[in-house]
Parts: structure tokens; C-alpha cells; sequence
């Protein structure tokens, strides 16, 4: 690919990210909020900073041009524990097709939130019955490397929020690209701009309300729906760079650095350092704050300060590139205790 259109690309999804800018004041007006919670434990034990650098089916949240860098087919499952008992549960796949460098992907992400007291406005204290909310976001991507240089990708996703009566649903698209140079491929960069797409609103029989007649002639009730407002998107644009030092044969330490520029709630910058020996264990620990609010503030976002994780790697068999790999990551929280994610990595 040349060069020139590399740059290109990148100018261009620069362009749409200064579109839309951090803005505190549209901060709480979208919705949708799951899609930047990060189920996968590699990557959230580096805070999500590593858009340059991230790799294989879990690239698909981040940064979908990571997933051509898996050598034939990677599948991934990832259970994170989140704040207030809620659990996040991720599966990914991705495989290479044809004998480019091309791979496609899917991934499936789904919140479970626990159940929840069924009330009305007649029965406040409960109905006796309860029901559970649904999360559900999933994303079919495909990736395309070149030349171990240059790699792009593209996701488009379904986003699903519903109770039993009520849901509201959206197509949201997500584009990413990275860039790999230096004597060694150690120098890295990465830009990726997610969840462009359409508006959501809560449409349903939940909406509904019996009413009298407002005639004088027939009584009779008459059904109204109300109009939910709609709402858009988390917008999000990621701009990152890492860069390796060889440390012997087979051990790297990686310097990384992220601006993360949200189009509903203020900026975000980090960065996080990565320790890989050979292919069998790695330690990461990052630290990320969000920009023009007061430490401690409670304006800030639960998405801030350290986090940390480790992987360990194991062959199959002796030479095998089969490989079964543990990830786990922690990230401090001001309230509660924190959040806890723990994946399994199959390549095979």
C-alpha cells in the first residue's frame, strides 16, 4: 500500500475526531454507554491505551486493524467482573481467509445487570414479578495487512438495550488503522474512531398507557404511546503510539501513550509500559486520567487512573505455534472495589 494513502486515511479520521472534540457540556446525553466498556483482559490491564499496538480477536473493541496481526485463527473468551455485581462476558473469533493478509472476525458482548423489582405507578412497592435488562452488542469486522506495515480494518455493529416490553436498538460502525516502522517494526501507530452510527430509542408496548375516553358519548379506554426521546452513539476517536526495546532474543518492553478524544464527556490521555518474555508470560501496568477535571472530582468518569495485568503462555506441544494463554487485569476505581477481568486466549 503506498504510503501516500496511508496518510491519507489517517488525516481523515484525524479531521472527524477534532469534529467532535471532548465536550463536557454534552457529557450524560448519549446512551448506549456498554460499547466503551472493555471486556478483554489483555488490553483493559493496559487501560485500553494500547490502540497501537493491540492484536488479534480482541483488536475488534479497540482497534480492528489489530486483527490481521493473528497467524491463522484465534478465538478468545473474557469474563469481567464490573461495579455494582454487574458481569460482562465477551467471545471473539478471528480467522484468516484466502492467502492474503486479510482476516474476518466476530465478536459478541453481553452485560448481565442481575434481575430487578417489576413496578408501576399503581404498584410502587413491587408487583411480585421481575425481569432483567439486555446488553448486547455484536460486530462483524474484517482486517487486511500489508506487508507487515500497514494494516486497516473495519467493524459494523448491532447495539441491543431491551427489558421484556421495551428496547431500542442501532447500526454503529467502527474503522481503525495502524502503522509499524523502525529497524526492528518497534515504533508503532494507531488511530481508530468507533461507534459512528445511528440513533437509539426506546420503542415498545412498555410505553404504553391506558386512558378514558376524552369523549362524552362512549366509555371506553383508549390506549396512548408515549414518544421517547432519541438518543445518540459514544463517539470515540483514539490516537496511539508505542514503541518496543529489545531486551535479548526474545524479551520486549514496550512504552506506550494514548489520547482518547470523546465526543460526549471530556478527553483522555495515558500511558503504560508492557513487559513480554518470549511468548510465555507478559506484565503491563498503565495509568490513565481524563482531562480539565479535578482529581477526585466527581465529575470524572469511572474509566481512570491505574490498572494493571499479566499473561501467561503455554504451547500445546513443544515447537507447536497452538498456543493456551491466561490473561487478568485490575482497574482502580473511586467507588466500589475496583474491576476485575480474566480471559482465555486459544491460537491455533
Amino acid at each position: 500500500m503506498n504510503h501516500k494513502y496511508t496518510l491519507l486515511l489517517c488525516l481523515c479520521l484525524l479531521s472527524a475526531g477534532f469534529a467532535m472534540a471532548g465536550n463536557p457540556d454534552r457529557q450524560g446525553e448519549a446512551g448506549a454507554n456498554q460499547l466503551l466498556i472493555n471486556p478483554w483482559a489483555r488490553s483493559a490491564g493496559l487501560h485500553s491505551l494500547n490502540t497501537s499496538s493491540v492484536s488479534g480477536a480482541e483488536a475488534m473493541y479497540l482497534n480492528v486493524a489489530g486483527l490481521s496481526r493473528i497467524k491463522k485463527t484465534q478465538i478468545q473468551l473474557s469474563h469481567s467482573r464490573y461495579i455494582a455485581d454487574i458481569n460482562l462476558n465477551a467471545l471473539s473469533f478471528g480467522q484468516h481467509i484466502g492467502k492474503g493478509g486479510g482476516v474476518f472476525g466476530i465478536s459478541l458482548m453481553s452485560m448481565d445487570l442481575g434481575e430487578f423489582l417489576s413496578t408501576t405507578e399503581d404498584i410502587p412497592g413491587g408487583t411480585g414479578a421481575t425481569f432483567s435488562p439486555s446488553y448486547f452488542n455484536m460486530g462483524i469486522s474484517y482486517s487486511h495487512l500489508f506487508l507487515n506495515k500497514v494494516s486497516v480494518g473495519v467493524t459494523f455493529k448491532f447495539v441491543n438495550e431491551s427489558i421484556s416490553n421495551v428496547g431500542a436498538r442501532a447500526m454503529a460502525m467502527d474503522a481503525g488503522v495502524q502503522y509499524v516502522t523502525g529497524e526492528n517494526d518497534n515504533f508503532k501507530f494507531g488511530i481508530s474512531l468507533r461507534n459512528v452510527g445511528s440513533k437509539m430509542r426506546f420503542l415498545g408496548e412498555g410505553l404504553s398507557k391506558p386512558r378514558p375516553s376524552p369523549g362524552q358519548t362512549f366509555e371506553y379506554p383508549i390506549t396512548y404511546y408515549d414518544r421517547s426521546s432519541a438518543f445518540e452513539l459514544p463517539s470515540q476517536l483514539n490516537i496511539g503510539f508505542s514503541n518496543d526495546w529489545l531486551l535479548g532474543k526474545s524479551n520486549r518492553l514496550s512504552l506506550i501513550g494514548n489520547f482518547t478524544s470523546n465526543a460526549f464527556s471530556r478527553d483522555q490521555v495515558g500511558g503504560g509500559l508492557e513487559l513480554t518474555v518470549g511468548q510465555n508470560f507478559g506484565l503491563r501496568v498503565a495509568y490513565k486520567t481524563e482531562l480539565n477535571t479535578a482529581v477526585g472530582g466527581t465529575e470524572a468518569t469511572l474509566d481512570n487512573g491505574l490498572s494493571a495485568g499479566f499473561s501467561a503462555s503455554l504451547p500445546f506441544k513443544k515447537g507447536s505455534d497452538s498456543r493456551l494463554t491466561l490473561d487478568y487485569s485490575y482497574r482502580s476505581t473511586s467507588v466500589y472495589n475496583g474491576i476485575h477481568g480474566i480471559g482465555l486466549r486459544l491460537d491455533l
